[in-house]
C-alpha cells in the first residue's frame, strides 16, 4: 500500500478543448475580416495624414485655452496599429469571446481617432462642440429607440415613432407657449405620445390590423394633422402659439467640475437627465422585474406565458403605452428641448432613425442607446468637418449611420433577431 505525503500537491485538472462550433468560426471570421477593413482604412488614413499638429477645442468657445495639440501623424499611427491588433487578436481568438465587445469597442475608437487626427491636421477640431452636439441628437432617437425597445419586446412592432414624435413636439409647443410651463409642456407632450400608442395598441391587439401597415398610417395621420394645425392655427397666430420657452440647462453642482465631460453631460436641459434616467430605468425594469420578464416572455412566445396565467394583451397594452410616453417625451426635445418652435415635419425622419438604432442595438435598451449616440455623432461631425473645410463630403458622412444599420441587419457582425412574436397579433383560443 502506498504513503500519500502530506506536503503532496495534487495535480491541476488539465483544461477541456474548447471546440468552436463552424457557424461560431464563420462569424469570427467574418465579424474579424470587417474589423480589419476598418483597421487597415484607418491606419492607410494615419500614413496619408500631413505632418504637423492636429488641435483639439477642449471646452465649448474658447479659442485660446483648454486646447490640446497632438502630433496629428504619429497619433494617428499609433491609433491605427492598435487597431489592426485588435481586429488580429479577434481574427485568431487570442482574447475570449466575452470580450469581443470591448476589441469592437477599441477597434471604433481607434478608427475615429485616427480619422479625426487626418482631418484636423493642421486646423482646430471643436471637440467639446462634437460631443455636444452628438448628445443633443442622439436625445430623441434614445427615447424613441427605447420606446421601440418596450414595445417590440412585447411582441408589437412600432413603426409610429416618427409619428409620436411629430405629435409630442407640436403638444409642447403650444402647451409651453400658452402656459409657459415647461413641466406642463413635457406632461402635455407625454400624454400625446400614449394617445398615440393607444390607437396602434387599440388597432393591432384588439382589432389584429398589420402592424407594419398600420404604423405607416399614423405617421401619415400625424404628419397630416400637424400640419393642418400648424397652417390653420400656429402660422396665423404664432405670437401666441408657436413661441415655446426653450428649457434652460441646470448645472449638477460637482458633477459639471468634471474635466471635459463634466460640462457636456452634467450641464444639460430635464430633459436630457430624464434620457439618461429612461435608459437606466428601461434596463432594470426590463430585466429586474417581473413585469419586464412577462414583456419578454409574450415577445418570445405569447402562448407560452398565456399557459402559465400571464394576460398577454393586458402586458402588450401596457407595454405599448409606457412606450408612447417615452416617444412624447423625444417628441418634446425638438421643441421645447432644442429649437424652440414648431414647423411641419420637424422630426425629419428621426423616428425611423430611431427603429434603425433599435435593430442596430440588438432589441436591447443599452445596444440601442450606443446606436443612437453613433447616428448622433455622425451627424454631428458632418456639420463639424465642413466648419474646418475638410474635402471629404459630409453626405458620406450622413450615409455611415445606415450602411451600418444594413450591415447589422445583413449579419455581417452577427445573427440580429427580433423577438420571435414580433409583429405577430394573439388571438386566444
Amino acid at each position: 500500500m502506498t504513503e500519500t505525503t502530506p506536503d503532496a500537491v495534487p495535480a491541476a485538472p488539465a483544461k477541456p478543448n474548447v471546440i468552436e462550433a463552424p457557424a461560431d468560426r464563420t462569424r469570427r471570421l467574418r465579424v474579424g475580416g470587417l474589423m480589419l477593413v476598418f483597421a487597415l482604412i484607418g491606419l492607410l488614413l494615419a500614413i496619408f495624414t500631413k505632418s504637423g499638429k492636429a488641435t483639439f477645442q477642449l471646452v465649448s468657445g474658447d479659442l485660446q485655452n483648454n486646447l490640446l495639440h497632438l502630433p496629428a501623424q504619429a497619433v494617428g499611427l499609433l491609433l491605427g496599429i492598435l487597431g489592426v491588433g485588435a481586429a488580429a487578436a479577434y481574427i485568431v481568438r487570442r482574447v475570449p469571446q466575452r470580450y469581443a465587445g470591448w476589441l469592437a469597442a477599441l477597434l471604433g475608437i481607434c478608427f475615429i481617432g485616427a480619422f479625426l487626427c487626418w482631418a484636423s491636421a493642421g486646423k482646430t477640431f471643436p471637440l467639446a462642440n462634437q460631443f455636444q452636439g452628438t448628445l443633443n441628437f442622439a436625445t430623441p432617437l434614445i427615447l424613441g429607440a427605447l420606446a421601440g425597445v418596450l414595445s417590440e419586446r412585447a411582441g408589437v412592432i412600432n413603426i409610429a415613432i416618427e409619428g409620436q414624435f411629430l405629435t409630442g413636439a407640436f403638444t409642447a409647443a403650444v402647451v409651453s407657449s400658452t402656459t409657459g410651463s415647461a413641466a406642463a409642456a413635457l406632461i402635455a407632450a407625454a400624454a400625446t405620445g400614449v394617445l398615440m400608442a393607444a390607437l396602434l395598441a387599440v388597432f393591432s391587439i384588439k382589432y389584429l390590423v398589420n402592424q407594419v401597415v398600420l404604423g405607416v398610417v399614423l405617421v401619415v395621420f400625424a404628419t397630416g394633422i400637424t400640419g393642418f394645425l400648424f397652417d390653420e392655427f400656429l402660422q396665423p397666430d404664432a405670437n401666441k402659439l408657436n413661441t415655446p420657452e426653450v428649457l434652460s440647462a441646470v448645472k449638477i453642482p460637482g458633477l459639471a467640475s468634471i474635466p471635459f465631460f463634466g460640462p457636456i453631460l452634467f450641464n444639460q436641459t430635464i430633459l436630457v437627465y430624464l434620457t439618461y434616467l429612461a435608459v437606466a430605468v428601461v434596463t432594470f425594469v426590463l430585466f429586474q422585474t417581473r413585469w419586464g420578464l412577462r414583456i419578454r416572455a409574450v415577445g418570445e412566445h405569447p402562448k407560452a406565458a398565456d399557459t402559465v396565467g400571464i394576460n398577454v394583451k393586458r402586458i402588450r397594452y401596457s407595454a405599448v403605452l409606457s412606450a408612447g410616453i417615452l416617444a412624447g417625451l423625444g417628441g418634446a426635445f425638438f421643441t421645447v428641448g432644442y429649437a424652440g418652435s414648431f414647423s411641419k415635419e420637424m422630426t425629419a425622419g428621426n423616428g425611423f432613425i430611431a427603429l434603425a438604432a433599435l435593430i442596430m442595438g440588438r432589441w436591447h435598451p443599452i445596444g440601442a442607446t450606443v446606436a443612437a449616440l453613433f447616428f448622433g455623432f455622425a451627424t454631428q461631425l458632418q456639420s463639424q468637418l465642413q466648419i474646418i473645410q475638410t474635402p471629404i463630403p459630409g453626405e458620406l458622412l450622413l450615409m455611415a449611420p445606415y450602411l451600418a444599420t444594413i450591415i447589422a441587419v445583413a449579419g455581417l457582425v452577427g445573427r440580429v433577431r427580433a423577438p420571435k412574436a414580433d409583429g405577430e397579433p394573439y388571438v386566444t383560443e
